[in-house]
């Protein structure tokens, strides 16, 4: 930290003196709808002094005073250079700069409002689409840092779901990661494009090197390899933007939260050609619940080469350290159903050892532009996580409430590499307009794990008892594991291991002045797997096809055929190996800008067939002697909704995020005549999330906000099978707020979470009992942040 400073010193100072007798210049880089062009090379020409603009298409550089020539260059658009005049000491702001896509000549430019901050009109380049959202026939919504900042969530299993329809989070596993539900099934993680998704993990991104959450419904595996028909979410971290600038944020809050944040931003050279970002974090935090907490930190440098006018290295690390308590530690279990105690009632153990965990990813990312027309994309990824620390459940419980607590051993590592490879581009074949994306996906995973050590805290002569619950001296003592063997040694059969590799391509062709789009597309996956000794060797051919219609330059509307294919891992009965889930997904959607781009709304009706899915087997209590979790292998299962999502800014100061979406999801087919028609478990039917910010512009108490949302869910199906005669979940509803002011340097922000103190929870019927997470009472966060 102490050199991370100095560094920062050192660099301030030195651009202080260069600024003595420079000037500086400001401005924005745009397409030709007003989108912002990250990345574009900002040079004045015959010297090396210059700047790549940032996400959001600005740019800043200081030079020797002087008349020049300013060369704006960017991947996929004409070249433009403009006459600009530095005078030392004076800050000159350049009109802002539209490049063209290609060497056509535009007969008319329209002038757009400043865009909205809430919203996006592209994806990120990660997820491998040239074209706008409202022209890709998909529903892909994305969550900005803005919305993140307003809402102070912290983690990517804090709040970041809310902004999405139809995402949901059943369980919280200590937030340790974010298991995210869409459409009947898991979605997939990603980060930066790349399937970080483990049977456990991916652990939760914190939010201070996040710049955006993207939310892509519906199959996305014929580019982003492998993953469930529901979809995926990927986590796009923060990189530099050729801006000189940092800001600092200090939390508290509830529950004895203290968190603080640094970033900084800035370019390495005078040229503007090698640029950096560095982002620290640093937090600790107790819970509602007694002996439970998290403690974490992160670091997370990115670095950016603009080798040439065509070519772009960028190198990033992201390292997290978390120190938690037990895992397990959140359940609460009962035989007389959810909700019966205190929220603050825990399980847990004080003496227990914490959970410790170790996250580490590299990335490397080129981009070249072969032409105008052609650019291509390389990208490596290594990811390593490893965990040290325990689970807790239970091997015993009666209608009394006593019961036999069990810390067991969890130990793992997780490791994964990838590479990536593909190329967009764009060809005319007579009137008709050919977007073109190919590529080559490969990667490796490797899960390990042990779960072998088991320690019964109780025994049937000291039971704990859930309505007398006496802590710190457990009858049998605490565990002592055994950890004088490597844990591969120890792991035996319980490695998860996979390597796959995909080839794809997909052809966009654009008629009637690309206002009508014919998407084609395929992709063949071959999939090798071990899990738990049991091996396999899978491929499959998924075809894609989607149709989109500009009705007017802010009107859309879209249908979309595609497929997916993804080996499963799970223990039948039988002793049979499961089948890989195969799916097709059939969607209409109709997307519709607002107020020339500030606010968008999408609506989108589904379908998914999903063959082979694996779920939890309904447990008896013949069972409960058995560690073995079983899984039933369903025929085929149908899930169909409709989904709402609105955001952006309605007038000036007015942001408002809503959704909802309709979610049923069945068996449609089985070998068991019974089972058809039964729910899919783990979601709820009706899901509907909104946020209102509204900040004063002018006046005395201009930067005044008042914000505002809730989350309902109803018709909620439990994790695990109920059985019969067993409780549903109850609906939940939880209302926040807050209030805030700000200027251009500073932030002063405070949010009340759960402000209506509803008992909240999730969980499921299990066996003979239950089990549930509460969430936590009402509670609160304010935090001020400084720019400089």
């Amino acid at each position: 930290m102490k050199q991370v400073l100095l560094l920062f010193t050192f660099i301030v100072f030195a651009q202080g003196i260069f600024a003595q007798s420079t000037g500086k210049l400001t401005g924005f880089v745009e397409d030709e709808r007003g989108n912002p062009i990250p990345y574009a090379s900002v040079i004045l020409k015959g010297t090396s002094y210059g700047a790549a603009t940032g996400e959001k298409g600005a740019y800043e550089f200081s030079a020797p005073e002087g008349n020049y020539t300013l060369k704006i260059t960017a991947i996929g658009f004409t070249a433009e250079q403009h006459k600009v005049s530095i005078e030392a000491g004076e800050k000159i702001q350049v009109s802002n700069i539209s490049l063209k896509e290609d060497q056509k000549e535009l007969g008319e430019v329209t002038v757009m409002g400043a865009r909205s901050e809430y919203k996006v009109d592209k994806p990120s380049s990660s997820l491998r689409l040239s074209q706008p959202l409202i022209e890709t026939p998909q529903n892909i919504q994305v969550v900005t840092d803005e919305v993140l900042q307003v809402q102070q969530v912290i983690d990517m299993s804090d709040g970041v779901l809310r902004n999405v329809s139809g995402a949901s989070r059943l369980e919280h596993w200590g937030n340790l990661y974010a298991r995210v539900n869409m459409r009947g099934s898991r979605a997939a993680a990603f980060r930066n494009g790349m399937n970080v998704t483990s049977n456990w993990g991916p652990l939760n991104e914190d939010m201070s090197f996040v710049s955006h959450v993207e939310f892509v419904k519906g199959p996305a595996g014929f580019m982003m390899s492998n993953g469930e028909p529901s979809g995926i979410y990927n986590v796009v971290t923060k990189k530099p933007t050729g801006e000189t600038k940092g800001a600092v944020n200090l939390t508290m809050g509830s529950f004895d939260l203290y968190r603080g944040t640094l970033d900084l931003d800035g370019k390495l050279n005078k040229s503007g050609k090698l640029l950096y970002r560095l982002n620290l974090m640093g937090q600790t935090q107790n819970s509602f619940q007694d002996y439970t907490f998290t403690n974490r930190y992160s670091i997370a440098p990115v670095v950016s080469y603009q080798l040439d006018d065509k070519t772009l290295l960028t190198l990033e690390y992201a390292y997290q350290h978390v120190k938690m308590s037990n895992v397990g530690s959140a359940y609460v279990f009962s035989t007389e159903g959810y909700g019966g105690f205190d929220q603050s009632f825990t399980i847990a153990e004080p003496g227990l050892d914490p959970t410790k965990i170790d996250d580490h990813s590299v990335m490397a990312n080129l981009q070249h532009q072969i032409n105008e027309n052609w650019k291509v994309t390389g990208q490596l990824a290594y990811f390593n996580s490893n965990q040290v620390g325990s689970s807790l459940w239970l091997n015993y419980i009666d209608e009394a409430g006593n019961m036999i607590r069990n810390a067991s051993i969890w130990d793992a590592i997780m490791e994964s590499a990838f590479g990536q490879f593909y190329v967009n581009g764009e060809a005319m074949t007579g009137a008709v307009k050919h977007s073109i994306l190919a590529g080559l996906d490969m990667g490796t995973k490797e899960y390990i794990a042990d779960w072998s050590q088991g320690h019964a805290l109780d025994s049937e002569e000291a039971y704990f008892n859930t309505n007398n619950p006496v802590y710190g001296n457990p009858a049998n003592g605490l565990p002592q594991f055994d950890r004088s063997r490597s844990l591969r040694q120890r792991a035996n059969n319980t490695a998860i291991t996979q390597s796959y590799s995909g080839i794809y391509v997909q052809d966009e062709l654009g008629f009637f002045n690309n206002d009508l789009r014919l998407t084609l597309a395929g992709r063949y996956t071959y999939v090798k797997e071990n899990s738990y000794g049991s091996t396999l060797d899978e491929s499959q051919v998924t075809p894609r096809v989607g149709l989109s219609y500009s009705i007017d330059n802010q009107t859309s509307a879209y249908v979309l055929y595609d497929q997916s294919f993804v080996p499963q891992t799970g223990v039948l009965r039988s002793g049979e190996k499961p089948k890989p889930i195969t799916g097709n997904n059939i969607e209409f959607g109709f997307k519709r800008d607002f107020m020339d781009g500030k606010w968008s709304t999408s609506l989108s009706l589904y379908r998914i067939l999903k063959n082979n899915q694996l779920v939890p087997e309904p447990q008896s209590l013949d069972d409960e002697s058995n560690d073995t979790q079983y899984s039933i292998q369903l025929g085929q299962t149908r899930t169909q909704g409709i989904e709402f999502d609105a955001r952006g800014e309605l007038m000036p100061g007015l942001v408002v995020i809503t959704n909802y979406a309709y979610t049923d999801s069945e068996i449609s087919k089985d070998t068991r005549e019974e089972r058809v028609g039964n729910v899919v478990p783990g979601f709820a039917k009706h899901l509907a999330n909104g946020w209102l910010t509204y900040s004063l512009q002018n006046g005395a108490l201009k930067g005044f906000g008042i914000s505002g949302g809730f989350t309902y869910m109803a018709d909620r199906s439990t994790w695990n099978w109920p059985g019969d005669n067993k409780k549903a979940l109850p609906d939940y509803f939880k209302l926040d707020g807050g209030i805030s002011w700000e200027n251009k340097k500073l932030c002063i922000r405070a949010n009340v979470y759960n402000v209506l103190n509803k008992y909240l929870l999730s969980g499921s019927a299990y066996s003979s009992y239950y089990y549930y997470q509460a969430q936590a009472p009402r509670n609160a966060r304010l935090s001020v942040g400084f720019k400089f």
